[in-house]
C-alpha cells in the first residue's frame, strides 16, 4: 500500500470518526451555535429568503444523485472503455449517498421546526457533497484540467444548499457539517477500496 494511500485512509477514518462523534453528541441537545442560528432565523422560512431558499433546496437536492447516476450510465454505453470506472464512481456515488438514509434512524435527532423525518446528517447536503465527491474523481481521471474548477463549484454548491437548508428551519447547522463529514469520510474509503485514489491514468480502471 502506497503512502499517498495509507494517508487518504487515514483521513477518511479520522472523517467518519469525527461524523459519528458529532452525530452523538448534538443527538440529544444542540450546539450553542445550532440554537444561535435557529433562534436568529426564526419564521424566516415564511418570508421571501425562505421561498428563495425553498427554490435553492428543490434544484440543490435528492435529484442531483440520480441525474449524476443516469450521466455515468450514458457515459458507460457510449465510451466502453469507460465502462469500470463509471461502475466504480456509481458504486462510490450510492455508499456516500446511503450515509444520510442509514444514519439518521441510528442518531434519532428531532428538527428544528416540526417537519417530516429525522434530521442528522442533511439528506440534502449529503446528496450535494455525493455528486460533488464523486465529479471531482471523474475529473481527475478524464479531464483533469476541470479538477479544480468543478471542486470550486462543488464546494460553493455544498455551501449554498446547506444554508437553504438552514434558513428553512428543517436543520441545524451541524445537521450540514455532519452529512460533508460523513461523505467525505464514506467517499475517501470507498474510493481507496475500489482503486480510485490515487488517481491513475484512469486506463488502469477500465475495461
Amino acid at each position: 500500500m502506497t503512502v499517498p494511500l495509507k494517508r487518504w485512509l487515514v483521513v477518511g477514518f479520522a472523517l467518519v470518526a469525527a461524523f459519528v462523534a458529532l452525530g452523538l453528541g448534538v443527538a440529544r441537545h444542540p450546539l450553542t451555535l445550532d440554537s444561535q442560528v435557529a433562534n436568529a432565523l426564526h419564521g424566516v422560512y415564511t418570508q421571501p429568503l425562505g421561498r428563495a431558499a425553498q427554490i435553492g433546496s428543490d434544484v440543490l437536492g435528492p435529484v442531483l444523485p440520480w441525474i449524476l447516476g443516469v450521466a455515468l450510465l450514458a457515459l458507460a454505453l457510449r465510451q466502453r472503455q469507460h465502462t469500470g470506472l463509471c461502475v466504480r464512481l456509481a458504486v462510490v456515488l450510492l455508499l456516500c449517498r446511503l450515509t444520510s438514509v442509514v444514519a439518521k434512524p441510528l442518531f434519532l435527532r428531532e428538527r428544528p421546526r416540526d417537519y417530516p423525518d429525522l434530521s442528522y446528517p442533511s439528506g440534502h447536503v449529503t446528496s450535494v457533497a455525493s455528486v460533488g465527491f464523486v465529479l471531482v474523481l471523474l475529473c481527475a481521471y478524464l479531464w483533469p484540467r476541470l479538477v479544480k474548477r468543478v471542486l470550486l463549484a462543488a464546494a460553493v454548491a455544498v455551501v449554498v444548499c446547506a444554508a437553504c437548508r438552514v434558513v428553512l428551519g428543517v436543520h441545524w447547522v451541524s445537521d450540514t457539517i455532519g452529512a460533508v463529514l460523513a461523505v467525505t469520510g464514506v467517499g475517501l474509503l470507498s474510493a481507496c477500496a475500489l482503486r480510485l485514489l490515487p488517481p491513475g491514468d484512469g486506463r488502469s480502471l477500465d475495461g
